[in-house]
């Protein structure tokens, strides 16, 4: 099933039903796709004490189990120390045996009961979903703990050539309890529409670790779009 077989949502679907109300948009902060330790300990130190982030996902690619490991070990107490969740991205078996908070599952990472096997009832499990109702609707029934959209705006960390526009946060929001992540090319600039359409939470990538004042002023840029 696509979402073209899906009714096309009216423009005006989210203003139909009264809203429930749900915490402020938080700030969902994911590691570059290659880093130097242990100069990165540091670097996600600065970021996490430039203003409040809610999540922290290492997203590594092409690189070793051990070396995921070895990251793991280094920045985990960073974030515990700063009661940010610390989410390993693809790999299940590997968060587990990280003792990570949760893990976000890609279409293809495998599927949400055996990383739930895996990892316990208490953790946090993800799901991508691009610019799909329909997939959302499968994660949440499967147990995720939130689903993601995106790219919303070009990306270079994560080329897609998917496009969701903001109502599907609102068509989500309205429809479920789960907390919806934005992603993809989000920027102070052009976050606040996400945030007004309902996303629970922002999840950026350059606007922090490019931020030419450092990863600190990265956080705290968004500090106004998301009310700090």
């Amino acid at each position: 099933m696509t979402d073209d077989e899906l009714v096309p949502l009216p423009a005006d679907f989210a203003d139909r039903f009264e809203a429930e109300e749900r915490p402020p948009c938080q700030l969902y902060v994911i590691s570059p796709a290659r880093i130097d330790l242990p100069a990165f300990t540091g670097s996600l130190k600065a970021a996490l004490d430039g203003g409040p982030v809610a999540a922290f996902q290492l997203r590594l690619k092409d690189v070793s189990d051990d070396d995921v490991l070895r990251a793991c070990e280094a920045l985990i107490p960073v974030c515990r120390e700063r009661d940010v969740a610390f989410i390993l991205n693809d790999r299940a078996d590997l968060a587990a045996r990280a003792g990570a908070d949760g893990v976000h599952l890609g279409q293809g990472d495998g599927s949400i009961a055996e990383a739930r096997t895996l990892m316990g009832a208490n953790a946090q499990i993800g799901r991508t979903c691009h610019d799909s109702r329909h997939l959302a609707m499968e994660a949440g029934e499967q147990g995720a703990d939130y689903v993601a959209f995106g790219a919303f705006h070009d990306t270079t960390t994560k080329p897609s050539h998917y496009r969701p526009t903001p109502d599907i946060l609102s068509w989500w929001v309205t429809l479920s309890q789960l907390p919806c992540v934005a992603i993809g090319g989000i920027f102070p600039h052009n976050a606040a529409p996400l945030v007004e359409a309902g996303a629970d939470f922002i999840a950026v990538v350059r606007a922090v670790w490019e931020h030419e004042s450092g990863p600190g002023a990265g956080v705290a840029a968004f500090g106004d779009v998301l009310g700090w």
